[in-house]
Parts: structure tokens; sequence; C-alpha cells
């Protein structure tokens, strides 16, 4: 039954007339019910609205489907701001808004309740995904639908201090993001490379001799404001941060001394305090306090009481030499982090996107709960996927399609509206995540706005639900699931893989049965070697596709590696990435015969000289030429099903 379900909503996809549906609703809400033999609110016609919110986005929404909104219609919006939402969850968290609502579509009215005006945007968000994929005049489906989110800081940050993103690029995510309930965008500014943040009583902190990379780009205290605005619209709250005292090697070219000092103390508050103008309606100043050593054990206590009476609160990051229980809300990253009682905390502990593959680490943490839960508190606001691009890419766009950007983004940020979680990644782990029936719905939805509000972005995913391998491992076959399948991963003794008890030395044979229809011109999607964005990795000589000796057949014909152009080098974190990780290549053209065609694989497990992160793992899968979507095949390496 699954099968056919999957084969029609591919079919649907590849005739481009997917007609949005509630299951096509990402996140999925809370609770719904579709209204049986109810007909659409039709859209493209002349509605009345009645709004005491006077939302901006509801309007947007309906006027980009074509609606007029007029005086008087018999087609009628209508929102009411109510108490509260019957059954919905919320807790205390300072600066974020109750998000639940209530929305009923008929034929002739849309009603919407909520209980502040962030819920209005939340189903005028909903309103949006139901437009989708309608050719001419399109609908909203007859459906009762009362959300709310499980946690509600929902966010991505960028490092814009090493890798400049520009002004309009960040708007786009914003808008785009929005529509699947990120609500925070965590605006990390200022980094040892370049300090992006003008400070108008200090130039030459954006100066272009001041900058190791992107130099003399910045963002003007305008574009800011500028961007907040924008951002409100669409109900995001920006935290932007300045990292301190650590990651202050800007600051230091520029002002000529330590910031750990009484100058660097005084001129740090002047600083925040144009941040703080800059920012009117961010509720919380983010002061960095990691990876440094406190030589001015006064600094951060004292810029976190200058921030309380510039009349916002402060958000570090744990681990820190600091003390975080001084913050009124706690960042957690690495294994170290660790949850401060007592303050709101925002889990981002594996959400560090630099690190993710294209495939098995996006299903991994959609299948993870967050930080143990499965719903936030006033101790556990939510979680942020963090790109921390140390490692230069040519373009903007390259540092959202080789870290997995918008599927890992909205994963995440699913996981969180929606709660639960199987368990959490360190006891999950990421052995074949996406065989789960969990995440193969999740992976249908996210694919429908893949091909709608997502189509022009730069995207690698595609399915791998239907992608299954046989893996012999020391006389012993095991199932793995997944375009990309982790034997090993690089933080073994912490995450979970398919291989846990590898040892350098060992080599796993990886097998499949693939049929197809016809013969035909197919793409191949890739990878035996992930490149971290934050690493000084050696690429593979020519010839080789990865540092450990792996290969690979297709009908007992070796599949060549592609010619690096950076083969047998050690690229540093200033020498761009060039065709290393397979989001940056185009797919492999390859030649499947009519009926079963063999994928095989060597895998040899050993060090990595030049390599620091050793990941045995490799990614896979048959897509059409261009590596837009991926061939509906049948992948049968247990031989269920007979020639």
């Amino acid at each position: 039954m699954k099968r056919t379900i999957l084969i029609a909503f591919v079919a649907l996809l590849a005739t481009g007339i997917a007609k949005a549906r509630t299951n096509h609703l990402l996140p999925q809400p809370q609770q719904i019910t579709a209204k049986a033999g109810g007909r659409l609110f039709a859209l493209g016609r002349k509605v009345t609205l009645s709004d005491p919110t006077a939302c901006w986005l509801l309007r947007q929404v309906l006027e980009e489907n074509g609606c007029e909104v007029v005086a008087k219609s018999k087609y009628k919006v209508e929102v009411r701001l109510v108490d509260d939402i019957p059954g919905s969850y919320d807790y205390r968290l300072e600066g974020y808004e109750n998000e639940a609502y209530r929305l009923d579509v008929s034929e002739n009215l849309i009603s919407i309740e909520a209980v502040t005006p962030t819920g209005v945007i939340r189903a005028a968000q909903t309103m949006q995904q139901l437009a989708e994929g309608y050719q001419g005049r399109s609908g909203i489906e007859a459906v009762t639908i009362t959300d709310w989110p499980a946690f509600k800081l929902r966010g991505f940050m960028h490092d814009t201090g090493r890798s400049f993103i520009p002004i309009d690029d960040l708007k786009r995510q914003i808008r785009l993001l929005s529509r699947f309930k990120v609500n925070t965008f965590h605006w990390h500014l200022t980094e040892n490379q370049a300090w992006r943040f003008e400070v108008k009583g200090y130039p030459l902190l954006t100066s272009a001799a001041s900058m190791t990379r992107h130099k003399g780009q910045f963002y003007t205290q305008e574009q800011c404001r500028e961007l907040e605005a924008y951002a409100r619209q669409y109900g995001i709250t920006v935290i932007p941060e300045i990292d301190m005292p650590g990651h202050s090697g800007a600051f230091e070219r520029a002002m000529g001394h330590p910031m750990q000092s009484e100058q660097g103390l005084r001129e740090m508050k002047y600083i925040l305090a144009e941040l703080a103008d800059a920012f009117p309606l961010a509720p919380y100043l983010h002061l960095g306090a990691d990876e440094v050593n406190i030589t001015m054990p006064a600094f951060i206590p004292a810029m976190i009481d200058w921030a309380h009476k510039l009349g916002r609160k402060v958000v570090v990051w744990n681990p820190t030499k600091a003390d975080p229980s001084q913050a009124d809300m706690v960042q957690l990253w690495s294994t170290a982090g660790r949850l401060v009682k007592g303050r709101p905390n925002i889990d981002c502990r594996y959400n560090y996107l630099n690190h993710f593959d294209s495939f098995a680490d996006v299903a991994a943490i959609y299948l993870s709960n967050i930080y143990y839960a499965q719903r936030g508190s006033e101790e556990l606001a939510g979680t942020i996927s963090c790109v921390w691009n140390d490692h230069v890419l040519p373009t903007a766009d390259d540092i959202l399609r080789q870290n997995a950007f918008y599927p890992a983004v909205i994963a995440s940020a699913s996981r969180a509206w929606q709660g639960g979680g199987e368990q959490y990644i360190e006891t999950l782990g990421v052995a074949s995540p996406a065989k789960n029936a969990d995440f193969i719905g999740w992976e249908e939805r996210f694919l429908f706005h893949k091909s709608h509000a997502l189509s022009d972005e730069p995207i690698v995913y595609v399915r791998q639900s239907h992608v299954n391998w046989k893996v012999t491992y020391r006389g012993r076959d095991y199932q793995a699931t997944g375009a990309g399948i982790y034997l090993n991963h690089t933080w073994r003794n912490v995450i979970p893989a398919l291989l846990p008890q590898a040892q350098f030395g060992d080599t796993a044979w990886v097998e499949t049965r693939v049929f197809s229809p016809d013969s035909q011109k197919v793409g191949a999607l890739i990878e035996l070697q992930n490149y971290s964005r934050s690493e000084q990795d050696s690429v593979p000589e020519y010839g080789r596709w990865d540092c450990k000796g792996s290969r690979l057949w297709l009908n007992n014909v070796e599949i060549l590696a592609p010619i690096w152009k950076n083969h047998g080098q050690r690229v540093d974190r200033e020498t761009p990435l060039a065709d290393e990780n397979m989001a940056a290549r185009k797919p492999v053209i390859l030649h499947l015969e009519k009926g079963w065609n063999t994928v095989r694989m060597q895998l040899p497990y050993v060090p990595t000289p030049g390599i620091r992160l050793n990941k045995w793992m490799f990614t896979f899968v048959f897509t059409d030429p261009e590596g837009q979507r991926a061939l509906d095949l049948d992948y049968d390496p247990f031989y269920n099903n007979n020639p």
C-alpha cells in the first residue's frame, strides 16, 4: 500500500500538476479534520477580510493567490482573537508569543481564531501551503485545523562573519522558511575573519583592511533594521550576535588592542548600544562567550549587565568559560553542552549543518527528539540549525547547496513544531533512518514543496526512502535504507551508525539490485567521502573516489571517479572547495539495462591521513540525468523479487 502511494505521489510531481492537500502540510498540524463532501474555498475571486490584527501576511496570501479584498462579498475571511485555543499547549518564553491557531475552511468562509497576532501569521502560512500546486485558480481544502508548536523556538543561523551572504538572499530565506513555521533567525555578525555589523562610532571595524575574507562586505545599520522589520512581517524574530570576547580577531586588527581590556570593554558597551538601536525589535542580544580563555573575569558579567540596562535579554553559548547561568537564555553546542537549570536552553548540539551530509543526517535530525524531550518547557526553548561555514565556498548558493540547508532546517523545524521524535540522536544514531515511516511521510511532504515554493532554490535532496542496500561485514549481512548510509560516524563514540564495532583494516561490501523497466540513460548522485565545510582536508588522488581506496561497479563495470580539480592537494579554508562534495558536482551519467542491474561497492575502513573527520559512509541514488528527482525504481538487494 505504501509503495502505491509513493508511486502516485512521484507521478504527480512528474506531471507538475500536484495540488496541495492537507497531507502536504509541513510541518504536520497537531489536529486536522477534513470535511467529508465539503467544497473547497476557491481563491482568485473577490473576498471580504475582517482582521483586527491587520496581519500583512494574511492579506498577501489572499492577494498573491488572485483574491481582491473588497468591502463587501459573500466570500469571507474572518479573524478573531480569543483567550485560548482549547487543547493547545504553550509555555512561557520571553519575547515569543503564543502561536496557537484554529483554521476552519468551508466553501464561502475561512475562519481563523488565534490567541495572538503571531497565531494569525501561522494560520496564513498554512493557507499558503494549501493553495500550492493549482493550475489557474487555486483553492483551499475544506478542513478544520487546530495547531500549535511543541517547541516555541525554531530557527536557523548563518555565520556571516566568516561567509558574507547578501541581504536579499537572507530576506529570501526568511520568506521561504516562514512557510514552514521557522520563527527565528540567529544572525552571527562577527568573527575572526570579518566584522560585518556597521558601527558608526568605529568605522575601522568594517574596513576592508580589517577583514581577511569577503573584504569590505558588511551590513549597514539601515539594512539591519530593514531586515528585522521584514522578518517581523513573516513572524520571524531576529537574534543578532556579536561574538565576545572570543572570535575577535577582526576587532583586534581594527582597534589595535585586545577585546578583553578596559578599553575594549568600554568600546564593546558602545558597540552593543548601537547594535540594540539597529535591532529595535530584538528581545535578545547574543554575546557569544564561547571558545576563549577568560582573562578578564568581569568582562561577560559587565556586558550582560549593560545589555539589561539597554532593555534586552542575553543569550550565550554553552559550554563557555564564563558562567552561563548569568545569561537569560543558553544555546547548547557540542556534546559538552548541557542544559542549564532555571534558564531556557536552545539545543544546537548536533544541528551543525556544516558537518551534515545531504541525506543520512537530514533523516536522523528529523527523527531525533530535541534534547531528550517530546515538547518544550520553560527550560527547553527549542532548536536552531547552524551553518558554521568555516571553509570558503564559491557562492552564497553553495552555502545552501553543500550544507543541505533547506532540507535540514525544515526537517529540524518540523520536529520542533510537531514535537515527539523517536529518541535523542545520541541513542537513535544514523544507522538507517530513511526506512522509518514517520520520515517517509516527511520526505513526501518536503519533495512536494521542493517542486513548488522551493523550486528555484539550490536543493540537492531527492527521494531516498526507497533505496535499499545489503551491507556485508565480517560474514554477516545487514540491511540499510537510504541514499546516504553511515557505516561508522565521525563521532563514533557518541552517535551510533550501522557498524559501531568497526575497526581499522576492515572492509565492507555493499550491494543492491535495481530493476529498470527500460534501457535508459540515468544520473547517479555518488559520494564516498563527505567533506565538512569546516575542515582543511586532502582531496583524493587522481582516479580514486576517496582517500580510503573505495571502489564501485555497475553491472561489473567499474564506475570511474571524477577528475578532481584539486586532486591530491590539501585544501585550506581560504581555498574554495571545488567538486569535492557530491552536492557541488553534476550527477554521474550511467546506463541502466532493461531488467535487473547490480550495484556493488568495496568500502575499506582505514585511517585517512590529511582528513580529520573520518566518515565511513557512502551516498548513491539513481536520478534523472539532471539530478533533480530520484527515479522510481525497485532497489532489491536481498532478491525478494526474482528476476
